[in-house]
């Protein structure tokens, strides 16, 4: 592992022991304003948790980070449905027991004494348990921020060149373009989302008139259609591309709030509507960042500014919807809202995807001039080599040519000299051992090396 991504797990131990010291004290925060301070240290906390979780993925996993990230978005929607169901079970059944124990004191002894201790007792349990959901959950989160000490700790601190070298070269072309682009696109997205799941539950009970429980219940299913949709998108995201997750999930939020703009008044389309609109953003932030990573390269920064966008959409959208409900109390902005941000993120979407091929195809045309250049380099590697195997080659036929004209210069001398014995007239009819060695046609068109030889063996002889 980089010392890139050691840096993030020495950030996410950190976030999680800032967390952990947060909700350990707010059970005995008496002041309002020590506690708005608590509350601001686990905000900041919790977003560098998930600006350095997003990060963490990413440089770990690179451009199959899509099926991690997918889960570890789904393990924020899991815990926001767990925590409340935790807290409500730690709360409950004392209370009715409470309760019930005051109206008996107050009936029997008929005091306002009675009733004041059973409050004080009353509030006393809920604190306790209060307390014991803080101190379960901060434990939880210290076991967490002590195995990702661990993991710090036991990491390579080397950081790869390679990677690092890729990385610069993987920048955009169009990179702080995109990032932008994207910012805008996640606060649409957040906003949309954090604004229909607040105030469907008040737009049900005003617009569609429905009872407390309906409208729970419709509440649930956005939510319920939601988190199911992240656990399934974790499997999806291994067969298919970030893109195309993205493609199909703004189809399905233009589809189902079109619906639910202009349908809305038909308790089918309501119901099915929020049900395909939650479901649709499920995987839209997940699916943005691994799709972005395929184009450029994305660190801290680039992410902390996603998670801002995203953090401002889901501060000011629901601010700015609830103000223009109250001017406006018979216009069903909730709707509008989810069908203006729908249509901003299927414009969005292209624009981006435009800037994000336009420097692929630069990226791609540097790609290849740096194969043009290694295949021509390698070629002339080739060539030198095949020089010195031609070479060798010489050599040895040099040295083969060099063992044919000494047997060959052996057999005539023998000759000659038996011929010299039996007659000189025949003698002087054989041919030179050094004429025929020169007339051969092996030694005519020989090389240096074998010429300069041949000239030292004539005057050896």
């Amino acid at each position: 592992m980089s010392l890139y991504s050691n840096h993030f797990l020495f950030l996410l131990s950190l976030s999680m022991l800032g967390t952990t010291g947060g909700l350990f004290a707010i059970p005995w925060c008496k002041r309002s304003l020590l506690l708005t301070a608590l509350m601001s240290l686990i905000g900041a906390a919790m977003g560098v948790l998930d600006t350095g979780g997003n990060v963490l993925a990413l440089n770990t996993w690179g451009t199959e980070a899509g099926p991690h990230l997918q889960a570890l978005h789904f393990s924020f929607a899991m815990g926001a449905f767990v925590a409340p169901i935790l807290a409500k079970m730690a709360m409950g059944g004392s209370e009715p027991r409470d309760l019930q124990a005051g109206e008996n004191a107050s009936q029997s002894v008929l005091s306002p004494v009675s009733t004041a201790s059973a409050t004080l007792a009353l509030k006393h349990h809920l604190g306790a348990d209060f307390l014991w959901s803080y101190v379960v959950i901060g434990t939880y989160l210290l076991f967490v921020s002590f195995f990702f000490f661990i993991l710090y700790s036991k990491s390579s601190s080397v950081r790869d060149k390679s990677k690092a070298s890729v990385q610069k070269c993987k920048v955009a072309k169009y990179h702080h373009a995109l990032i932008i682009l994207l910012f805008l696109f996640f606060l649409c997205y957040v906003g949309a989302e954090v604004t229909y799941g607040s105030y469907i539950f008040t737009y049900a009970k005003v617009f569609a008139e429905m009872k407390e429980n309906e409208a729970a219940a419709l509440n649930s299913v956005f939510w319920g259609a939601f988190a199911v949709c992240r656990a399934v998108s974790v499997f999806c995201a291994a067969c298919l591309y970030p893109g195309t997750m993205i493609v199909l999930s703004l189809i399905g939020s233009a589809v189902s709030s079109s619906s639910l703009a202009f349908f809305a008044h038909y308790p089918i389309s309501l119901w099915a509507g929020t049900a395909v609109y939650g479901a649709s953003m499920a995987t839209i932030f997940p699916s943005g960042i691994s799709w972005i990573e395929q184009y450029t390269v994305i660190q801290g920064k680039s992410a902390s500014l996603f998670v801002v966008g995203a953090a401002l959409g889901e501060m000011c959208i629901p601010a700015v919807v609830g103000y223009l409900q109250g001017r406006f109390h018979h216009v069903p902005v909730v709707m509008y809202t989810a069908l203006g941000t729908s249509v901003m993120t299927a414009v969005l979407f292209p624009v981006m995807y435009k800037l994000a091929t336009a420097s692929g195809e630069s990226l791609r045309e540097m790609s290849e001039s740096e194969d043009r250049k290694a295949l021509l380099s390698s070629s002339g590697l080739n060539e030198d080599e095949e020089d010195e195997e031609d070479g060798g080659e010489w050599n040895e036929a040099d040295f083969e040519v060099i063992e044919m004209n000494d047997t060959l210069r052996n057999s005539m001398v023998e000759t000659s000299l038996k011929a010299a014995g039996n007659s000189p007239s025949e003698a002087s009819l054989q041919p030179h051992p050094g004429d025929a060695v020169d007339d051969s046609p092996v030694a005519a068109g020989g090389s240096p090396g074998r010429k300069n030889m041949n000239v030292d063996r004539e005057k050896n002889d």
